[in-house]
């Protein structure tokens, strides 16, 4: 493998770790990758150099508080959810693309769209199958317990994907084993009792 591919390699594990933490809060990994620019410790694509910028810092400091906020209401956070499905999914994909350099852009936007959106699409799917069981089992009041889970999980995701990019790729696969796991074993639940005589 020669260096480019090596080095495009390594912006994709970056940009992979940063969608999945995207799936759990979507602007804590915004509010990371600008600070991190902000400090010379990372440098975008031309095109995405405005995520590094004063007002786009300040925009993700206050989006990550309301966010963060917003998540700690029980019920609200079910709403929250219908925004930032697809917010998070645009924020995978757009931070993936603007850690991939002078790739090509056919190559740029297809990597993008499918490791980034879908890191980023699989977590969040992960965390409403979650939400949606403590909702059943708590009334939505443990729900709170959840939301610091989540953020915990997206900071503890970001720091990784910008200090130790070699771990995202074993983090992202235990964390897309439990998501497939916890939804599986929720729609076995679901369908024991439909089954005729209890069996």
């Amino acid at each position: 493998m020669n260096p480019q591919d090596l080095e495009l390699f390594h912006a994709l594990l970056i940009g992979i770790g940063l969608s999945a933490a995207c799936g759990f809060r979507v602007f804590v990994p915004l509010l990371g990758v600008s600070i991190a620019c902000q400090a010379g410790y990372l440098q975008l694509s031309p095109e995405f150099a405005w995520l590094g910028s004063t007002p786009a810092l300040l925009a993700f400091a206050l989006a990550t508080v309301i966010e963060v906020g917003a998540y700690t209401v029980p019920f609200i956070d079910h709403l929250m959810d219908t925004i930032t499905t697809p917010a998070a999914v645009i924020a995978g994909t757009l931070l993936t693309a603007s850690l991939l350099g002078d790739t090509s852009p056919f190559l740029k936007w297809s990597l993008a769209i499918i490791a980034g959106g879908g890191a980023a699409g699989i977590v969040q799917i992960g965390t409403m199958a979650v939400r949606g069981s403590s909702t059943l089992l708590t009334g939505g009041f443990g729900n709170l317990v959840v939301a610091i889970l989540e953020l915990a999980g997206s900071a503890v995701m970001t720091l990784l994907s910008l200090l130790l990019p070699v771990l995202i790729l074993a983090a992202l696969l235990v964390t897309v084993f439990f998501v497939i796991f916890f939804i599986a074993r929720r729609f076995s639940a679901k369908r024991r009792p439909a089954d005729p005589a209890g069996l």
